[in-house]
């Protein structure tokens, strides 16, 4: 199929009628998947899009949380943001809650998307749709790409943020856990970092 053919396969109209794109048999690369016009938030992975469910309002209070706290400590060659795209490869476009990127890499005011090379650190809030792909297949996509910090933050039973703290390990190439975290949030890596996780009753 010639690239002119395939852009025009993926905007064609379902058997219904409705203007769902067409996925491609081998799946969509991140080049088709972002001349899409898609739903917000949006994820590729392993060339299938991924579609976000409404979220409870944990998530959206803990992101806040979590976006504010970083930024109060967050150094000046650094930047966070919160639901960018990261391009881990061909077919690899996930959406993390929160990244913690490179100033150099934020340059562009009209960008979409950076870079796996780009990020420090990755942090997802768990849904309950979205709890597999954050704590087995997100993490693994972010580890095999290098970024070298990873967060997944559950709801403990207080209905507060638990923050589970990840490294890259250069020797298996996979994360190791460096901390479950409750009421306070408080690292020396990848910066100083201190973030009171109570205050989201306060939110």
């Amino acid at each position: 199929m010639t690239a002119e053919a395939r852009t025009e396969a993926l905007h064609a109209l379902q058997p219904d009628g409705s203007a769902w794109p067409m996925p491609p048999q081998d799946g969509y690369t991140t080049d088709e998947f972002f001349s899409l016009d898609l739903p917000p938030h949006t994820e590729l992975i392993d060339g299938s899009l991924i579609f976000v469910s409404p979220q409870r309002k944990f998530h959206t209070l803990a992101m806040y949380l979590f976006e504010q706290g970083l930024r109060t400590t967050v150094p000046e060659h650094l930047r966070v943001r919160r639901e960018m795209a990261v391009v881990l490869g061909r077919r690899q476009a996930p959406e993390p809650d929160l990244v913690v990127v490179t100033a150099e890499a934020d340059a562009d005011q009209t960008q979409t998307r950076y870079r796996a090379e780009d990020v420090l650190l990755a942090v997802e809030v768990v849904s309950p749709d979205s709890e597999e792909r954050d704590q087995d297949t997100k993490p693994r996509k972010y580890a095999a790409a290098g970024i070298r910090h990873y967060w997944l933050v559950r709801m403990d039973e207080n209905k507060r943020p638990a923050v589970h703290t990840f490294e890259l390990d250069p020797h298996t190439g996979g994360y190791a856990p460096t901390g479950i975290h409750h009421d306070r949030l408080k690292l020396a890596v990848p910066f100083t970092i201190d973030i009171d996780l109570t205050e989201i009753d306060r939110l």
